[in-house]
């Protein structure tokens, strides 16, 4: 699974053929079918893996925060600006699995979106209890702030879109908070 993880996240989920991957990880191909009927049910199982790690450090993160629910809120944009700033840092590879997999009905488009709906989620109990007049159209405003900025991050390698995105959303919590 790391050797796959490393591959998908550095090369594309579509780039990377099973012979490769084997090749790179030293196993026979029945041990990696004895695991997984197919490719792509490795990269839903990698992609479930990473939801998992991704939502428990970010959440970690905002807890480290403090009680004040504006600042947890905008750790969520602190968190993205250390992992940009990571040298592992090769995008997001829900973004990627929605691009390389466009068919909405196809189960890794499916397993990505449910990432990206989980992370909107938790923007949303996060806008809630900041006091946001419509939580939920807040947190989707949001998540459109930190997509572009991972976009953008990846593109020109700098965490200034982090930056950028975090007042973006403290003005958008100004603004919410005297409306």
């Amino acid at each position: 699974m790391a050797t796959a993880w490393r591959l998908f996240y550095r090369d594309g989920l579509r780039a990377v053929g099973i012979d490769t991957l084997l090749a790179e990880a030293g196993v026979a191909k029945m041990t990696l079918y004895n695991h997984f009927a197919s490719k792509e049910e490795l990269i839903l199982a990698i992609l479930d893996k990473r939801d998992l790690e991704f939502r428990a450090s970010l959440l970690a993160q905002v807890a480290a925060a403090g009680p004040y629910p504006v600042q947890r809120l905008l750790a969520v944009f602190d968190w993205h600006e250390g992992w940009f700033a990571s040298e592992a840092f090769k995008g997001c590879v829900f973004i990627r699995a929605l691009s390389e997999y466009p068919e909405p009905t196809h189960p890794i488009h499916q397993a990505a979106w449910r990432h990206k709906v989980a992370v909107k989620a938790a923007l949303t109990e996060l806008c809630a209890v900041a006091g946001a007049r419509d939580a939920a159209a807040l947190a989707e405003t949001l998540s459109y702030l930190i997509d572009g900025a991972i976009v953008t991050a990846h593109a020109t390698q700098s965490t200034a879109p982090a930056r950028s995105a975090r007042a973006t959303a403290a003005q958008l919590l100004k603004l919410d908070a005297a409306a």
